[in-house]
C-alpha cells in the first residue's frame, strides 16, 4: 500500500490547521499545501494593524513561511500554485505553475478544500481605480499601507461598517486620517442588535469619524492615477465625499468555484455542507475554513460566519478524521470581539432579533454596571443577554464597554455552550479582586436578573417592549424614582416623578391596577422601586431593562433614527 496522499488547497489558518494535524498523527503521509499567493498561514485579523502601524512589520503577522512547515511538518506548501481543476471520480487536481505557466496533474487519496472567502466587490462605477482597496491578504494590507505613507493620505472613505470595516476606521483615526464610515444598513455591525451597536456608533462620532447609516455608496470618482471622492446616497440625499483613499469591506462570500467543480453540495447556508467531520458530500473531498458552512450550537441550524477561530478549529477536525481520529465539529456560537476606539465590541450565540426569529420566548436584560469598583478605575459596561423564558436556557449575549468585556463575553460563552440556565450563572465561582472586579460580577448579576425575571419575581421590559405596547393604546405607568437632578437631564416620556425615598408615603398617588413600569438611570434603583411597588400590592411591576440609559439609546439611535451621544449617556 502507498503512503496516504493528502492535498490540501488553501494555506491560510484552516489549510495550514490541517496539515499540522495530519502530520501529528501520521507520520507516513504525504501531504502537499497548494497556495495561489505568496503568505501562507498568516493572521488575516490582524491586517487592519498594521495599516495602522500599531503592529509595525507584516512579518509579526507571517511568521511562517514554507520552509518552517517543511523542517517542522515534513508539508511541502508550494506557493504561487493555483489549483484550477478537480476531477473527484480520478482523484485529480490541475495545478498553475503562477510564476512559470506551467501547468501540471497531481492526485490525492484525500483532497481538502480551504479556498476561504474573498471580499465582496460592488458593481459601481470606479471601484477599480487606483487608491480602491480590499482588506483580504498580506499583500493588500502592505499595498494600502503603502499608498498612504506615498500619498499622503488626509481622508479615507471605508464601505461597510462590519468587523473588518470599523477595524480600518479605528486604525485610520487613530493615523490621522479623517474617515468617512458608510454603511447601508441602520446602524453598524448589523450582526448585533441596534441598542448595542447603537452605543458603537456614538462612540465612533465621538471621535470625529462621519458616520453614514442607512447610506450606499454608489460611484467612486478619480482618475487613471486615483480615486478622489465617493458618491453616496442616503436619507439626506446624494452627495460627494472627498477620498484620498477609500476601503471596500462590505462583507465577503465563500470562493465556490472548485467546489462546484468538484459536484459537492452547497449548504442553505451558500458555504459548502459538511458533516461533522469537515467531509462534503462528495467521497474523498472535505472542507474547512471559510468555504465551509458551520451549525449552530444553540438552534442546530446550519449557519456561516467566517472566523479566524473557527477555521482553525474546522481544520484541525479534518485533518484528525483523516488520519483516524475521532474529532468532531460541535458547532458555534459566533463569538467574535473588535476594539473601537475607546470601546471592546463582543457578542456570543443569539441576539435577540436572531433568537425571536428561532421561536423562541425571549428574555432580555440590559445589564450595565462597572466592570470593577469605580474607586480602582472601573467603567460602565453594558451587558445585553437574552434567554429562553420556557426553560430559562442563556442563549445569547452582547456587551460593550471600555474594558472587561473580553473576559465576560468568554464566560457567557462557555455558559451557553454546555447548556447553562440563567440561574447557573450567580453559582460561578470567578475570581474576585477590586483590580479586576466586583465582589459579584455582572456574570454574576446577569443571571440574577434574568433569573428573577423569568420566574415573576422581578419582570424586565425594554424600551423597545414599553413602546410597542404604548403606542398600541395599552395604558401604562411609568415611575421615575431617580432623584430631580438626574430627571432634569432626561427621562421617559410621560412618566411621572417619584423619588425611591418617597415612594413608600406617596404610593397612594399611583394606581395599583395599572401596569407599572419603574426606571433609574441604569436598572438597580429601579429595582428596588419594583420591590417596593410589588410588596405594597401593585400586581403588575416591571423595571426598565437598561433604564433611563437604554431607553435614551433607544429613543436617539433606534427609535427616530438619529445617532446622538447624550450626557445620559455619557454618565
Amino acid at each position: 500500500m502507498h503512503p496516504l496522499k493528502i492535498v490540501v488547497v488553501g494555506s491560510v489558518a484552516a489549510g495550514t490547521s490541517v496539515a499540522a494535524k495530519a502530520r501529528r498523527n501520521t507520520e507516513t503521509a504525504k501531504i502537499t499545501v497548494y497556495e495561489r499567493d505568496t503568505d501562507i498561514s498568516y493572521s488575516g485579523c490582524g491586517l487592519p494593524y498594521f495599516v495602522g502601524g500599531e503592529i509595525p512589520e507584516i512579518d509579526a503577522l507571517t511568521p511562517r513561511d514554507p520552509a518552517w512547515f517543511k523542517a517542522r511538518y515534513d508539508v511541502d506548501v508550494r506557493t504561487g500554485h493555483e489549483v484550477q481543476a478537480v476531477d473527484p471520480a480520478a482523484r485529480v487536481v490541475t495545478v498553475r505553475d503562477l510564476t512559470t505557466g506551467a501547468t501540471f496533474e497531481d492526485t490525492y487519496d484525500e483532497l481538502v478544500l480551504s479556498t476561504g472567502a474573498s471580499g465582496l466587490i460592488p458593481t459601481i462605477p470606479g471601484v477599480d481605480l487606483p487608491g480602491v482597496f480590499t482588506v483580504r491578504n498580506p499583500s493588500s494590507a502592505r499595498a494600502i499601507r503603502a499608498w498612504i505613507e506615498e500619498h499622503g493620505v488626509a481622508r479615507a472613505v471605508v464601505v461597510g461598517a462590519g468587523y473588518i470595516g470599523l477595524e480600518m476606521a479605528e486604525q485610520l483615526t487613530r493615523r490621522g486620517v479623517a474617515v468617512t464610515l458608510v454603511e447601508a444598513g441602520p446602524h453598524v455591525m448589523p450582526r448585533m442588535d441596534a441598542d448595542m451597536s447603537a452605543r458603537v456608533d456614538a462612540e465612533l462620532r465621538r471621535h470625529g469619524v462621519d458616520l453614514r447609516l442607512a447610506t450606499r455608496a454608489t460611484a467612486v470618482d478619480g482618475d487613471a492615477t486615483r480615486a478622489r471622492a465617493v458618491q453616496v446616497d442616503g436619507p439626506d440625499g446624494a452627495a460627494r465625499v472627498e477620498a484620498d483613499l477609500v476601503v471596500v469591506a462590505v462583507g465577503v462570500r465563500p470562493n465556490l468555484e472548485l467546489a462546484r467543480q468538484a459536484g459537492v453540495r452547497i449548504g442553505t447556508t451558500g458555504a459548502v455542507w459538511v458533516d461533522r467531520h469537515q467531509r462534503t458530500s462528495v467521497e474523498h473531498v472535505w472542507a474547512v475554513g471559510d468555504v465551509a458552512e458551520s451549525f449552530d450550537l444553540v438552534t442546530g441550524a446550519p449557519t456561516w460566519v467566517p472566523l479566524g477561530s473557527t477555521a482553525n478549529k474546522t481544520g484541525r477536525i479534518a485533518g484528525d478524521a483523516i488520519t483516524g481520529g475521532s474529532l468532531e465539529h460541535r458547532g458555534i456560537l459566533g463569538t467574535s470581539i473588535v476594539r473601537v476606539l475607546g470601546l471592546t465590541v463582543a457578542q456570543t450565540g443569539l441576539t435577540e432579533t436572531q433568537a425571536a426569529a428561532a421561536g423562541f420566548d425571549v428574555e432580555v436584560l440590559h445589564n450595565i454596571k462597572p466592570d470593577r469598583p469605580e474607586h480602582l478605575g472601573g467603567r460602565s459596561m453594558v451587558i445585553k443577554a437574552v434567554a429562553d423564558r420556557g426553560t430559562g436556557r442563556l442563549l445569547g449575549a452582547q456587551a460593550v464597554g471600555p474594558s472587561g468585556v473580553d473576559k465576560r463575553i468568554d464566560v457567557l460563552a462557555t455558559a451557553i455552550t454546555f447548556g447553562a440556565d440563567v440561574a447557573d450563572l450567580f453559582h460561578l465561582d470567578l475570581a474576585y479582586s477590586p483590580l479586576y472586579a466586583t465582589t459579584k460580577d455582572l456574570v454574576h448579576y446577569t443571571g440574577m436578573a434574568l433569573d428573577g425575571a423569568i420566574h415573576g419575581k422581578a419582570p424586565l421590559i425594554t424600551p423597545a417592549e414599553l413602546d410597542r405596547r404604548r403606542r398600541a393604546g395599552e395604558r401604562i405607568q411609568v415611575v421615575d424614582v431617580r432623584s430631580a437632578r438626574d430627571r432634569a437631564r432626561s427621562f421617559v416620556d410621560g412618566s411621572i416623578h417619584v423619588p425611591l425615598d418617597e415612594l413608600r408615603e406617596r404610593a397612594g398617588e399611583l394606581d395599583p391596577t395599572l401596569v407599572t413600569v419603574t426606571f433609574c438611570n441604569k436598572g438597580v434603583t429601579g429595582n428596588a422601586g419594583q420591590n417596593v411597588l410589588r410588596n405594597l400590592g401593585f400586581s403588575q411591576v416591571y423595571n426598565l431593562s437598561g433604564g433611563n440609559q437604554g431607553y435614551q439609546v433607544y429613543v436617539t439611535a433606534v427609535l427616530t433614527g438619529q445617532r446622538s451621544t447624550t450626557e445620559d449617556e455619557r454618565r
